[in-house]
């Protein structure tokens, strides 16, 4: 069983930065994928980043922008968001996964767990 909690999100103007970051329980953090996906209101979930056991993957919508970084000692990954639009606002969920691959990690359905997510607005 593994619990997740995302904290750092908040109110930022458009062009700035936020740090999310995902603190995981477990002994077995090191053995899991860990993704950021978010959800804008009246949308899908949509996949935003990796950080996988050994490759990082980013939404094209986010590369150059957002980087995804974990830290297995302190069982944590981090989402760094920097240049936030508009359109980036939505909730911003963590989830872990013990498959493995690209093609897994971009669709939420292959997640096991899930944090209860925390809200980023960028304001115009």
């Amino acid at each position: 069983q593994v619990q997740l909690v995302e904290s750092g999100g908040g109110l930022v103007q458009a062009g700035g930065s936020l740090r999310l970051s995902c603190s995981a329980s477990g002994r077995t953090f090191s053995s899991y994928a860990m993704s950021w996906f978010r959800q804008a209101p009246g949308k899908e979930r949509e996949f935003v980043a990796t950080s996988g056991i050994l490759s990082t993957y980013y939404a094209d919508s986010v590369k150059g922008r957002f980087t995804i970084s974990r830290n297995n000692a302190k069982n944590t990954v981090d989402l760094q968001m920097n240049n936030l639009t508009p359109e980036d606002t939505a909730g911003y969920y963590c989830a872990a996964t013990q498959r493995r691959g690209r093609v897994y990690y971009i669709e939420d359905k292959n997640y096991d767990y899930w944090g209860q997510g925390t809200q980023v607005t960028v304001s115009s």
